[in-house]
């Protein structure tokens, strides 16, 4: 932390250093400052100006923490005897709601580091999934949309993120853990750092039943050890072993008067019917601190329940101006955040264009320097060709003219064969004619001897038949004559060819059409016009409706993650107030539905409660 120094160089003064959550300030006051005169010195040095929450601690010579009164000169208080006069600048009280109450971002930042360090130190018990979720609102408020806290596993170990305790009960290893909270982390995108201090806050105080308490070691007139609860709504009493759930509270709003005599301290109700509620603590010094804080938060209670001064008025005017301003300016600055990574991803893709162009450039004057190479190898090769091609051309006119000359001598040749095979098919011809005359006259003349034979046998019958007549004395002849009609019918066939048809089907194809009635559903959409809600009430419950609907969900999302890693928590290392924080999830209870249960009946009823724990 970055020390702010303002010195005084007055002999008549003395040095002091001031610690804050997120700084380091060394200061020269007057000899006869007040507690007053300090701390407004410190609030204009951090620009604070919402500072009835906060005071100035320091410890005492017996070693008892206490707040430097206002009212009273610093060096006639029980300071430290050192030099510089150690202080510390803290949240002294808790508002009732961060979100509505708290005005200025410093005062968010302030209490978000508080809040934090006790969470850590485990002077606030925080269960292992509320621990997860809290430590991403940390990591957005410190890094915001950043890549650096999403980079490589393990970046984050460094970071003081968990409680201890958390660290130790599961059998988780940091990039484990690390892995868990980035999930959560991822979600937050887009947050400023306000609102995830202020988201961070509103967990804290919604979640953590040790928030915004501190507790004193009392007891009643049984000499019960119990212990007491100073909280912005009241007082809270607890037993000894369970700090986490109250037995009894008493509002402030039914507390008339505070008082303490020596160890014993007298609650006067405002309730007449009701007996004094007494308890018993065992130091001075713890009484008149009990006593501080009591009247303190009663005062700031009260303050709540009126109409705001006309200082915080204008401090909510200026919040809501800064926050419109800065909501403006990280609108633009996202809107140039997208410019700047669509002409970062336009001008890596024109790189990358250029290389490629480039690669594509190199690749054609590597092809055109090989195509220039087998150019000129070609060019060698066609010259070569053409000395080879008018070579060859000589030799084809020579084998041209050799081919002439052949031909010409086949075409003689050619010639004298045909003439010679023409005289052989004619002397062929006349010598198949001459056999073919030979043949017929052979037979013709065989046919010649057959009539000549018959001829020769016909006269010789003829002469005997004629000796034979002229034997005969008597001889008459009858001629017949024979008449042979010889018919031929050749019978005639008729063909007739039937054809018969063939008679195709002629498919018809029908459009088919659906005629079927269109339901139609008239669809209306009711729009729901904005507007003024006038009654308070319905406001407020529709509030109400929406809070209870996020803290739903969000108490999914930390069921979830606790079912997760149950499987991997190491039970001998769980503490008595991890047990009792199981038990009161399993019975369902949680921190305001426990107040308003034990806020129920009478401040008597509640005064005789005590007396019996």
């Amino acid at each position: 932390m970055a020390p702010f120094s303002k010195k005084n160089k007055s002999k008549k003064s003395f040095p002091v250093k001031v610690t804050t959550m997120d700084a380091e300030l060394e200061f020269h006051v007057e000899w006869k400052a007040t507690g007053r005169d300090l701390f407004d010195l410190v609030c204009r040095t951090i620009g604070l100006r919402e500072m009835w929450y906060f005071g100035l601690q320091f410890i005492d010579s017996k070693g008892y923490v206490a707040w430097l009164k206002m009212e009273k000169k610093v060096q006639h208080q029980d300071i430290p005897k050192e030099s510089p006069v150690p202080f510390l600048f803290l949240a002294k009280f808790f508002p009732e709601d961060v979100e509505e109450e708290l005005v200025q971002e410093v005062t968010w930042h302030l209490f978000f580091l508080q809040v934090k360090e006790s969470i850590l130190s485990m002077d606030i018990y925080c269960p292992a999934e509320a621990s997860v979720l809290l430590a991403s609102y940390s990591m957005q408020a410190k890094y915001g949309d950043s890549e650096e806290a999403t980079g490589k596993p393990g970046d984050l170990q460094s970071e003081n993120l968990l409680p201890q305790r958390v660290i130790d009960q599961y059998q988780m290893t940091p990039e484990m853990w690390e892995e868990k909270i980035k999930v959560w982390y991822g979600d937050h995108r887009n947050m400023s750092r306000e609102e995830a201090e202020l988201e961070y806050l509103k967990v804290a105080q919604d979640r953590l039943e040790m928030y915004g308490a501190n507790y004193f070691p009392i007891s009643n007139k049984k000499e019960s050890e119990l212990w007491l609860g100073v909280t912005a709504l009241g007082l809270n009493i607890y037993e000894k072993e369970n700090r986490l759930l109250p037995k009894i509270t008493f509002p402030w709003s039914e507390i008339k008067n505070i008082s303490f005599s020596d160890k014993k301290f007298t609650i006067k109700p405002i309730e007449k019917s009701s007996p004094d509620f007494i308890f018993y603590s065992s130091k001075l010094r713890t009484n008149k601190l009990i006593l501080e804080l009591c009247i303190g938060n009663h005062d700031l209670f009260m303050r709540r329940r009126k109409p705001d001064s006309m200082e915080i008025q204008q401090m909510k005017v200026q919040a809501r101006e800064e926050r419109t301003r800065k909501q403006i300016e990280r609108e633009k600055f996202a809107k140039m955040k997208q410019m700047y990574e669509i002409s970062f991803r336009e001008k890596e893709e024109l790189h990358r264009r250029l290389l490629q162009v480039a690669d594509e450039a190199r690749l054609a004057q590597d092809a055109l320097r090989q195509s220039e190479k087998t150019i000129e190898l070609l060019a060698e090769k066609a010259k070569v060709a053409e000395e080879e091609a008018l070579l060859l051309t000589q030799k084809a006119a020579e084998a041209e003219m050799e081919m002439q000359r052949i031909r010409i001598s086949a075409i003689k040749t050619e010639e004298e064969k045909m003439l010679m095979e023409q005289k052989a098919r004619e002397a062929e011809m006349i010598a198949r004619q001459m056999v073919e005359d030979s043949e017929r006259r052979a037979q013709e003349a065989d046919r010649l001897k057959e009539e000549l034979i018959k001829a020769r046998l016909a006269e010789k019958v003829a002469r005997d038949r004629l000796s034979t007549i002229t034997d005969t004395s008597d001889f008459s002849c009858t001629g017949s004559s024979y008449r042979t009609q010889s018919t031929y019918r050749v019978p005639s066939s008729a063909y007739s060819g039937c054809i018969q048809p063939i008679s195709l089907p002629v498919v018809t194809e029908e459009d088919l059409c659906g005629s079927g009635n269109a339901v139609e559903g008239d669809t209306g959409s009711e729009l729901i016009t904005a507007r003024d809600m006038e009654d308070l009430s319905l406001e407020i419950e529709r509030e109400k409706v929406e809070y209870q609907e996020r803290s739903r969900s969000l108490q999914d999302q930390l069921n979830n993650l606790k079912s997760e890693i149950e499987t991997l928590k190491l039970e001998d290392r769980q503490t008595s107030m991890d047990r009792l924080h199981e038990q009161l999830s399993l019975n369902g209870e949680s921190k305001f539905v426990t107040l308003d249960k034990i806020r129920a009946g009478t401040t008597r009823a509640r005064v005789a409660f005590f007396e019996e724990l």
